[in-house]
C-alpha cells in the first residue's frame, strides 16, 4: 500500500512540476523564513549540498569541487533568491506629475532573469509595463529594478507578472498598470519535452486597460500583437 501512495504522489508532484501550477499569489514561506542571518543559511545550505554532491557520487577533495558547496550557497541566498527578503525590495523614488501628463508611459525589454520554483531551473525572458500615471510618476530605472527584486525568487510567471503589478499599483495609487512577460523556462527546454524554441507569454493588467482600446494601444507600441 505504502509503494502504490508513494506511485501517486511521485505523480502528483510530476504532474505539478510540468504544468507549472502554483495555487499562492504570495511567495509561500515559512513564518521563521529570516529568523537565520544570510552567513547562517550560507552556512547550512553548504553543508546539504555538500551531501547531495557526495550522493552524486562527486569527490569533494578535488580543488575544482571543494569549494562548489560554499559558492552555490552564497549564490542561492546573496543572488539568485535576494528577493525572498522584503529587506531587499527597493526603494522606489515617486515623483509629483507636476507636467499633468496623462498618455501611456511604457518601459520596454526589462530583463528577467529568475528561476522555476518546481525545478529551480532559469527562467530567462524580458517584461514589458505601461501605466497612465495620476498624481505620481516614478522613475524609470525603479520599474526595473523591482522587476528584478520579484524575479530573483523562485518563481512561476504568472506570480511574477502579479506581483509586479500589485505593487506599482500601490506605489503609483493606480489600477491603470499593464505588464507582459515573455520568458523561456529551461526546466522546458533541458528536462523534460525539451523543446527548445517555445517560450511562455503572461499577461496581467488592471484600471482603464481593462478596456481593449488600451490594450491594444500598448500591444502597437511594443510591435507585437496579443490574441485575445
Amino acid at each position: 500500500m505504502m509503494n502504490v501512495v508513494s506511485l501517486i504522489n511521485k505523480e502528483h508532484i510530476e504532474a505539478i512540476g510540468d504544468n507549472h501550477i502554483s495555487s499562492n499569489v504570495d511567495t509561500p514561506l515559512l513564518q521563521s523564513a529570516f529568523d537565520k542571518t544570510d552567513e547562517e543559511k550560507i552556512s547550512k545550505i553548504q553543508v546539504h549540498f555538500s551531501n547531495i554532491m557526495e550522493e552524486l557520487g562527486l569527490d569533494l577533495s578535488d580543488d575544482s569541487l571543494s569549494g562548489t558547496p560554499y559558492r552555490f550557497a552564497k549564490m542561492y541566498v546573496k543572488e539568485l533568491f535576494y528577493g525572498l527578503n522584503p529587506k531587499n525590495r527597493p526603494k522606489l523614488s515617486t515623483f509629483e506629475n507636476k507636467y499633468g501628463y496623462n498618455k501611456m508611459l511604457i518601459e520596454q525589454n526589462i530583463n528577467i532573469d529568475s528561476s522555476c520554483e518546481h525545478h529551480f531551473l532559469p527562467i530567462v525572458g524580458h517584461a514589458h509595463i505601461g501605466y497612465i500615471p495620476n498624481k505620481k510618476v516614478i522613475g524609470l530605472s525603479k520599474i526595473n529594478r523591482l522587476v528584478d527584486y520579484y524575479a530573483h525568487r523562485p518563481q512561476v510567471q504568472e506570480r511574477l507578472c502579479i506581483q509586479i503589478l500589485k505593487d506599482l499599483q500601490e506605489t503609483l495609487e493606480i489600477e491603470d498598470v499593464i505588464i507582459v512577460i515573455n520568458a523561456k523556462h529551461m526546466c522546458v527546454s533541458s528536462r523534460g519535452i525539451k523543446d527548445k524554441s517555445s517560450f511562455t507569454t503572461t499577461i496581467e493588467y488592471g484600471g482603464r486597460f481593462k478596456e481593449k482600446e488600451f490594450r491594444n494601444s500598448f500591444f502597437d507600441s511594443l510591435k507585437f500583437k496579443v490574441e485575445e
